[in-house]
């Protein structure tokens, strides 16, 4: 029985398995300076049409905190979304490795708007008060919603007009893109972020994930920011033999690809069962969701999975790029037996 709690619990490709194992013989020089780090890097280049400094880590609360302090200074204001992965998930790392205040703003769909951002571009040059210095987006969101392009350009545009970065976590970038039928280009680095993080734990990888430096003025101290950050591999070669697996023939795409399928699949066959009511669109390979409370506990009791907002009972389903159809009609066969 598999898990639908996180795409985290999926199991790694096969061809990133082999990525592996390939790699793994004789010795190779530590701390990037290796033919699969090289030949990552050029590949992870290649996906973008900015010029960019790939810098290859271990997860995404590192990567996260890395790139915020690569962007800020202890006396700034970090603005997420309530729901943002680093004011809710990670445990006040990126708090504590910047020394920056994070600033929650609320959202219907956890995504960000300069209308939203507006009211608190104050007090710049008041030495009393935190400076806004960056904001964080994901894609895609907690709660399962893509930005689109031009709603990235936007949120650029404005951060920049302020003198403010643009941190995007794309843990499921990977997703978003499959979703828009773009490319990761086109929903990240082509609409002006600063630093991405381009996600691959999720979506088939054993365990990497690469800071992506768009900002000319940031890429000489990235390197001296993944060190600080605790986020430098002295075996680099097996995060980057992971990238040269995950960008080689559009896995990445397939794997992504395959996980919104089934979450549009899922989806439908909820929207049969009279007393499910969906609390946000299925955009990517999340869906939030409501059922009678008793039913969820009992359901919880055979197929793990997250209570997202315990007061109302919304529920978090995720799909992988390893989930099957027959893994769906199990989970609806038990629930409709409930």
């Amino acid at each position: 029985m598999k898990s639908f709690a996180s795409d985290n619990n999926s199991s790694v490709h096969p061809s990133v398995m082999q990525a592996l194992i390939d790699a793994n013989s004789g010795h190779a020089l530590g701390y990037g300076d290796d033919t699969w780090t090289t030949q990552a890097t050029q590949l992870v280049k290649g996906l973008f049409s900015r010029p960019c400094e790939p810098l290859f880590v271990f997860n995404g609360t590192g990567s996260n905190t890395m790139a915020l302090q690569l962007m800020t200074r202890p006396y700034h204001i970090i603005f997420c979304a309530e729901t943002g992965h680093i004011a809710v998930d990670e445990c006040g790392a990126p708090g504590k490795g910047t020394g920056c205040y994070i600033r929650t703003i609320a959202t219907t769909d956890g995504k960000l708007t300069p209308s939203l951002l507006e009211p608190y571009m104050i007090n710049f040059g008041v030495e009393h008060h935190s400076q806004p210095g960056a904001i964080y987006i994901s894609q895609c969101t907690e709660l399962g919603t893509i930005y689109k392009p031009h709603e990235i350009r936007e949120l650029c545009d404005f951060s920049h007009r302020y003198g403010l970065k643009v941190h995007m976590d794309g843990a499921r970038i990977a997703n978003a893109a499959a979703a828009l039928g773009a490319t990761i280009d086109e929903v990240s680095g082509a609409c002006g972020v600063d630093t991405l993080t381009l996600g691959g734990t999720k979506n088939g990888l054993m365990g990497a994930e690469c800071v992506v430096i768009f900002n000319q003025e940031l890429m000489q101290e990235g390197r001296y920011a993944r060190k600080q950050a605790c986020q430098l591999a002295s075996k680099m070669r097996y995060l980057s033999a992971q990238f040269v697996a995950f960008l080689t023939d559009n896995l990445w795409l397939q794997c992504a690809q395959q996980a919104n399928k089934m979450a549009c699949i899922l989806r439908e066959k909820l929207e049969q069962i009279p007393d499910v009511s969906f609390t946000q669109p299925v955009e990517s390979n999340q869906l939030f969701l409501t059922m009678p409370i008793e039913k969820s506990r009992k359901l919880h009791d055979k197929y793990y999975f997250y209570y997202w907002n315990e007061a109302i009972g919304e529920m978090r389903l995720v799909t992988s790029w390893d989930t099957t159809e027959d893994d769906i009609d199990g989970l609806i066969d038990c629930l409709v037996k409930l």
